[in-house]
């Protein structure tokens, strides 16, 4: 458990980093426990168990782990849906949801899968987290304007926004805006020494107390105090499939939101994280926090940023981190009890602002069109349709839009000359010469780079007037690998070539992929002796077949 991560422990470093971190947590955990649905404590206990294991069992020096937005808003719509249809058991169906995606976090950790799971277009990243920035904000409209959030999601809320707005209570929005204001205008100089989301937590609450009465604005209420209760799981065969699906998209999006912030924490640190290994933290970790009915989390990008500037450079940091807020639950619970529901409705709100991908927004139209196109269709898609559908087309597209561009460059790779004044074949001067000799005889075909399944359309092309030569030189030494279409390609080739008697003759040095050629059977088809290793003795070959083909036929 202890391993070299703890090597490089700073005390005091890590001790400033805790208790910070703990600090910036304290509210967002409170904001995020309150629009899941879960509950405040459930906020809380969410950033204790998740913060505290995946710091334990992690592959990061310094990342700090907690629920975050996206992870919120997924977990909102899974107990919203579950809530609905079963009332008595679907909050304990919703957290085993929350087991089950831990367990699949384990599952990719432990099949050393990390490492792919952040291989995914940034187009497709930024729509997805833009598309919960916009969800986030849109659930909590309700809230803001003094309701609580109507079933039924983004369309839900959206549909019962005119009743809202006509129903508004002042007083509430009042202090929602407040927050707004605080966390959108705090001072940047202060905010380095205090988070502007405890400035507007407790700033609010205090002026709410003084201006309001207590029971005329929605208020928290007094956490419970005392360890969180075991929650069974439960599992219902009718909605088995919808869980597995929830899981797979609250580890998928927990895994991504991980090690994206991993990432940019490696580029503080300069260290490299164990993505296998962070995984399996994580999901030990969110496997522990759904058995006690607590919120799913994943690594923070402000917390883990604020840990490594105030000096943090182990997972010691983290640990502290949990133990500042479970004192809090356990011992001060009570000083929750007046906090408007507005203020942690403010509060996501700026959560779900900041993560609304701004930067790639205000470039992406000069970037990329096509990237701009799927940015902002991934992000509709999550926002209005699911999530799985959002990434996987965005994904199918991207790829599709690489390998168009990709085409245009490897066809650009196949080239076939029969004139040695073209310079566009790495020839020396003496095989450009042996070419000469030929007198456009021979066709040299060269290939260079990857070849993939999408350049099979230009080596067609190019071998289109293979009957106008006597030999064909098939020059694979700069190809590094085949793929099977290409290799079907290069089989029709050799055999049009054939079929007009046109001699053969193979360049293929590269161990790879001649291998690759065995396997798709298309040396087979290569004349015997007519593999050759170097051009020269390739082109000399050539010369051969094409005096031979042009000797005189003596008449009797």
């Amino acid at each position: 458990m202890f391993d070299n991560r703890f090597k490089d422990m700073s005390i005091k470093g890590d001790l400033f980093g805790g208790v910070t971190t703990a600090i910036i947590s304290l509210p967002l955990a409170l904001a995020f426990g309150v629009a899941s649905g879960a509950g405040a404590e459930a906020g809380l206990w969410g950033a204790i168990l998740v913060g505290l294991f995946a710091a334990l069992f992690g592959g990061s020096t310094s990342l700090i782990s907690e629920p975050t937005g996206p992870m919120t808003v997924i977990m909102t719509a899974v107990l919203t849906s579950m809530m609905a249809k079963y009332p008595e058991t679907g909050m304990a169906m919703g957290f085993t949801v929350v087991i089950m995606a831990g367990a699949f976090q384990v599952l990719l950790g432990t099949l050393k899968l990390g490492k792919y799971i952040t291989l995914m277009p940034y187009s497709v990243i930024s729509g997805f987290m833009s598309g919960i920035g916009v969800i986030l904000i849109i659930l909590q409209l309700s809230p803001l304007l003094g309701h609580s959030a109507p079933a039924g999601g983004v369309m839900g809320t959206l549909s019962a926004l005119p009743n809202t707005l006509v129903n508004l209570k002042f007083s509430e929005l009042f202090l929602g805006l407040l927050t707004l204001a605080i966390l959108f205008f705090f001072p940047s100089k202060y905010r380095k020494y205090v988070p502007a989301q405890l400035v507007a937590l407790v700033a609010i609450t205090l002026l709410s107390v003084i201006i309001f009465d207590t029971d005329s604005i929605r208020r928290i209420g007094e956490i419970p105090a005392g360890l969180p209760s075991l929650v069974l799981p439960h599992i219902n065969t009718e909605m088995f499939m919808t869980m597995v699906i929830d899981a797979l998209v609250l580890g998928t999006l927990g895994c991504i939101d991980t090690l994206l912030t991993a990432v940019i924490g490696d580029s503080l640190t300069r260290k490299v994280h164990d993505s296998d290994k962070e995984l399996r933290g994580q999901g030990i970790a969110n496997m522990i926090s759904g058995l006690f009915g607590a919120l799913p989390g994943a690594g923070a990008t402000m917390g883990t940023v604020t840990n490594i500037q105030v000096g943090a450079r182990s997972p010691l940091s983290g640990i502290i981190r949990a133990l500042m807020l479970a004192l809090v639950v356990l011992i001060a619970g009570s000083l929750t009890e007046p906090i408007p529901m507005a203020v942690l409705a403010g509060i996501a709100v700026y959560v779900g602002f900041n993560i609304l991908d701004w930067s790639f927004i205000q470039r992406a139209h000069k970037v990329s069109m096509p990237g701009m196109a799927v940015m902002y269709g991934v992000m509709l898609l999550t926002v209005f349709v699911d999530l799985i559908v959002a990434v996987g087309l965005g994904v199918f597209i991207s790829n599709i839009i690489i390998i168009e561009q990709l085409s245009r460059v490897q066809a650009r790779q196949v080239k076939a000359i029969s004139d040695a004044d073209d310079n566009i074949v790495p020839l020396t001067d003496s095989e450009r010469g042996l070419l000469d000799q030929a007198n456009g005889k021979v066709l040299f075909f060269y290939l260079s780079g990857p070849m993939i399944f999408s350049v099979s359309k230009a080596i067609s092309q190019q071998h289109a007037s293979i009957d106008d030569y006597d030999v064909m030189i098939l020059d694979l030494t700069d190809v590094p690998m085949i793929d099977v279409t290409v290799g079907l390609a290069l089989e029709n080739a050799i055999k049009d070539a054939l079929d007009v008697n046109c001699e053969v003759l193979l360049l293929c040095p590269n161990t790879k992929t001649r291998q690759q050629l065995e396997k798709f059977r298309v040396l087979d088809l290569v004349p015997d002796g007519n593999t050759y290793a170097f051009r020269y003795e390739a082109l000399q070959a050539s010369l051969k077949h094409v005096e031979k083909n042009n000797q005189p036929v003596l008449e009797c």
